[in-house]
């Protein structure tokens, strides 16, 4: 293994949650960082371009350097990715939205980069999941994120009064998201099965003008009508006892 002095630094680099200025949510340290990188390992080449672009206009798009990491990346690729880093080169890693490695594909890179000795610097940015649990008066000292809920309509009831009796016996806030265009199932599936005692925040376009966040009992979102289609949403449940 190489010297760690040798090794370039895989820089894990938050972007915006959605159309918003990047000046709005994100350090300096982002800029920073984009100036002095040229390599990087991005979910999408174009949107990671246009996000390079907004928060660093004067970085030259020629001297980008981007390797796609999604669903449809073969692991012997992941090698490939990292090679920059063993020549002494600095490596961006991208997420769509947020953070990087969290929720995200990202992670593999992470893992392998310890694996290899290569020094990982974390850079401070928005995540959704942590900005919807500090918004939603839930309980901050105990929380999982379980991503998403199966499609079936039977595993998706059963997956739900799962985590509402984890929340009640744990006293473990649960949050979960889903594909945008089923959110408005997905609230009318959460009202139909949870207790009508059972707290349901609801986070949505957080960090973006449209911002919504919310904290009711699932019996008073009943009354209220939200529209949440194709809008990036956080859902948070807790049986409190």
């Amino acid at each position: 293994m190489k010297s760690s002095a040798l090794l370039g630094k895989l820089y894990l680099i938050p972007t915006t949650l959605g159309e918003s200025d990047p000046m709005d949510v994100l350090p300096q340290t982002i800029k920073r960082s984009i100036d002095f990188i040229d390599h990087y390992i991005v979910e999408n080449e174009k949107t990671a371009r246009k996000s390079i672009k907004a928060v660093s206009p004067e970085k030259k798009q020629s001297d980008l350097i981007l390797f796609t990491l999604n669903k449809r990346t073969e692991n012997s690729e992941h090698l490939d990715f990292i090679k920059p880093l063993l020549e002494g080169k600095n490596v961006g890693l991208m997420s769509e939205a947020g953070c990087p490695g969290v929720a995200d594909p990202g992670a593999v890179i992470v893992k392998l980069a310890h694996e290899k000795g290569i020094q990982v610097v974390p850079l401070v940015g928005p995540s959704s999941i942590l900005l919807a649990m500090m918004a939603s008066g839930m309980n901050g000292q105990s929380f999982t994120f379980n991503g998403y809920l199966p499609i079936d309509k039977d595993e998706k009831k059963s997956a739900l009064k799962h985590f509402e009796k984890l929340s009640q016996d744990k006293n473990q806030s649960q949050i979960f998201i889903e594909t945008p265009y089923r959110n408005n199932k997905l609230v009318e599936d959460i009202l139909q099965i949870l207790n009508p005692a059972t707290h349901l925040c609801i986070a949505t376009d957080i960090t973006l003008p449209t911002e919504f966040i919310k904290t009711m009992r699932a019996a008073d979102w009943k009354k209220l009508k939200v529209d949440l289609h194709n809008r990036p949403t956080i859902f948070i449940i807790h049986k409190m006892q």
